[in-house]
């Protein structure tokens, strides 16, 4: 393969910056300038990706804590540790996923700006960057439970699958769901020590929910996808995706309601009960105001709806808590 051209700072931003990253962000803004190209390999520069990772986390670890009604010193590691190894595994994820998509990338307005493909850093720097990234999301993990540290050993498969994906397969944001939303079985066995039921419900809204944000992502690339022949559900769904957002959205919702009432009921605390499903419904109102809001045409809309996925993740993290403290 010819070595990649380095794009000109049209195409790559004033100093090297992400097109698609976050206005103002602290790596443009405040990082050392040698550190800058690995921060934005990472997409520290772009957070709502670390915190739709760490979010399923948290739901895991707070649900089981309301389930068994016990807070323990431990949990505030764990709760800690969901968010420094989501950091990290989030950044070596996107260094693999840039370092197999770095052709692709090149050939797409919005991506072509990356470190990869605008020649900020090496193929070489990339493999020893997201190597150093895995080593100490490992020693964070060792910090767990055996049965919490075999868990985080196994996403690794689909991590690494993930960035093929959309070669073979016009649904690459089940593998993205798959992969990102992991952590909610890793919290839960993280206090408890074991899985049950409800962490696999909670795992399975966690995908659909997954399927609801990432192909409204899709959806800025889709013309550029449909010449280089990348798949997505955006592309799939073409221009009636409300069916199936809608879809996604109701399957969510239930999952998180059921994985809750599994949880939950069984100790006979009504209002820990009914706080937590507030969460759920809450966080599904949040997923219809983006759907009310969605035009797929827009790319700076599907973007900013994206991004809010945040908040409606969060929302139910807050009412999951609320519930462990009643």
């Amino acid at each position: 393969m010819a070595k990649q051209e380095r794009l000109p700072e049209a195409m790559t931003g004033q100093a090297g910056q992400v097109a698609d990253a976050a206005p103002g962000n602290w790596v443009d803004r405040r990082a050392p300038a040698r550190l800058r190209p690995y921060l934005r390999l990472s997409r520290a520069d772009r957070p709502i990706g670390t915190w739709l990772l760490l979010i399923p986390c948290w739901w895991g670890l707070f649900l089981a804590m309301a389930s068994d009604g016990q807070a323990r010193l431990a949990d505030l590691w764990i709760f800690a540790a969901c968010a420094l190894g989501a950091f990290l595994m989030r950044g070596a994820g996107c260094s693999w996923n840039d370092i197999t998509d770095r052709e692709i990338d090149a050939q797409v307005a919005r991506t072509a700006s990356r470190p990869l493909p605008s020649g900020q850093v090496s193929l070489r720097q990339a493999l020893v960057w997201m190597g150093a990234q895995v080593a100490l999301s490992a020693l964070i993990l060792l910090t767990f439970n055996r049965a919490a540290i075999l868990a985080g050993l196994v996403v690794l498969l689909p991590v690494a699958i993930y960035p093929f994906a959309k070669r073979f397969t016009w649904w690459p944001q089940v593998f993205l769901g798959i992969a990102f939303n992991w952590g909610a079985l890793l919290g839960w066995i993280a206090h408890a020590g074991s899985l049950g039921l409800a962490p696999v419900l909670l795992y399975l809204a966690g995908l659909a929910w997954t399927l609801f944000y990432d192909t409204i992502y899709a959806y800025q690339d889709i013309e550029d996808d449909a010449l280089i022949g990348v798949k997505s559900t955006a592309r799939l769904f073409g221009a009636r995706p409300a069916p199936w957002l809608r879809g996604f959205l109701a399957a969510a919702v239930l999952m998180m309601s059921a994985a809750i009432i599994v949880a939950l009921a069984p100790g006979g605390d009504v209002l820990r009960l009914v706080v937590a499903l507030g969460g759920a419904w809450f966080f599904g109102w949040h997923l219809a105001w983006q759907l009310s809001r969605l035009d797929i045409a827009d790319a700076g809309v599907c973007m900013k709806l994206f991004r809010s996925n945040r908040d409606a993740g969060l929302i139910a993290v807050l009412f999951l808590a609320v519930s462990v403290l009643l």
